[in-house]
Formats: structure tokens, C-alpha cells, sequence
């Protein structure tokens, strides 16, 4: 089994966490993989290898220093709303 520092481990779960999109160039050994398949990582396991979902519908790991892979973008951020200004609207209790 493939061991890898806690450092790079981290560097690799920060520059690509959850929801990041990567372009495939080449998978050693998959010849259904072609180079320019994208894909989005679901994660980073412990061993460093990034589990994406593929647009083929394939799931399987990119081992980075074995595949050659480029991000496309970082994680879509979802949007929050404020709800702050929102008049609040009560209903009218009855009186006692």
C-alpha cells in the first residue's frame, strides 16, 4: 500500500476538497479514460488518491505522480442568503 506524508496528504485535501473539477491527460493503465474527460472530486482519501465522479459515469481515483491530471476550478460555493431584513411576520395571538 502507497504511504504518503500527513503533510501532503493535507496540501492535497486543501488544493483539491469536495466539488473541485479536474480534466483527465492521462490514466496510467485505463484506456476507456481518454485524455480530456472531466470530472469532480468527491474526496481525498487517506492514502492521497482523489475519488472523482467522472462525466462517463465512471468513479474511479486519480493517484497523483501516476496520472496526469489539471484542475479546472475550485469547489462551487453555495450561496447564503440573508434573511436579516426580512420583516417578520407574526401571527396575532389571541388574548387571554
Amino acid at each position: 500500500m502507497q504511504t504518503i506524508s500527513k503533510e501532503k496528504l493535507e496540501m492535497l485535501r486543501k488544493r483539491y476538497p469536495a466539488g473541485t473539477k479536474v480534466c483527465l491527460d492521462t490514466m496510467e493503465g485505463e484506456h476507456q479514460m481518454e485524455s480530456g474527460l472531466k470530472g469532480t472530486v468527491t474526496y481525498v482519501d487517506d492514502i492521497g488518491q482523489l475519488l472523482v465522479r467522472w462525466e462517463n459515469g465512471s468513479s474511479l481515483s486519480l493517484i497523483p505522480g501516476v496520472d496526469r491530471f489539471h484542475k479546472i476550478s475550485g469547489p462551487e460555493k453555495k450561496t447564503v442568503q440573508d434573511h436579516s431584513r426580512d420583516p417578520i411576520r407574526r401571527k396575532e395571538e389571541p388574548s387571554r
